[in-house]
């Protein structure tokens, strides 16, 4: 009888945290370009242009790579096979508004299956600068959510965010 409430008790925590772990997720970095918006627009709109700036590129510089598709139109899909820090999944441009956002679905693969939204927006920051934010955000299904009660993706990867925007940066102004 014991065994009994031990087991309910498990399953009554496991549901406990499923209904109160986040169930939503996003990350976003912001970053000042003394570069005009059309001439950062141009540049980020591209997705082949990540591989000069990307963290996850350096991560693991050896990736395999294929893309389909016309680059900075929508549809355009690039895919990668990695290693363990960079795993294996595409990026598809979703929607691109002309020098203020491209959209993109992130498929992930391995070591995990997930989908996110990611976004590149641009914004006028005055005197010919642009104020560049990148971020992707998404939905956790049970039990991942529980996970994410213990991991911080935003302090995880925003500070991968911000690597890649800070060489984001360095290549458009030098």
């Amino acid at each position: 009888m014991i065994f009994l409430y031990i087991i309910g008790a498990i399953v009554l925590l496991f549901v406990l945290l499923a209904l109160i772990a986040p169930k939503k997720y996003e990350v976003y970095r912001s970053i000042i370009i003394n570069k005009p918006v059309p001439e950062v627009f141009n540049y980020l709109k591209h997705i082949k242009n990540q591989d000069h700036w990307s963290p996850w590129k350096k991560k693991d510089p050896n990736m395999t790579q294929e893309f389909i598709g016309t680059d900075g139109e929508v549809g355009f899909i690039s895919k990668w096979e990695g290693n363990k820090e960079v795993g294996t999944g595409e990026q598809e441009i979703m929607n691109i508004v002309e020098n203020d956002r491209v959209e993109a679905r992130l498929r992930f693969f391995k070591p995990w299956k997930s989908e996110s939204d990611a976004v590149t927006k641009v914004e006028d920051a005055r005197e010919g600068k642009t104020k560049v934010t990148w971020g992707f955000s998404g939905t956790n299904k049970v039990p991942a959510n529980i996970f994410m009660m213990l991991y911080n993706v935003d302090k995880h990867v925003g500070k991968d965010f911000e690597e890649g925007l800070a060489s984001l940066k360095d290549i458009l102004e030098n």
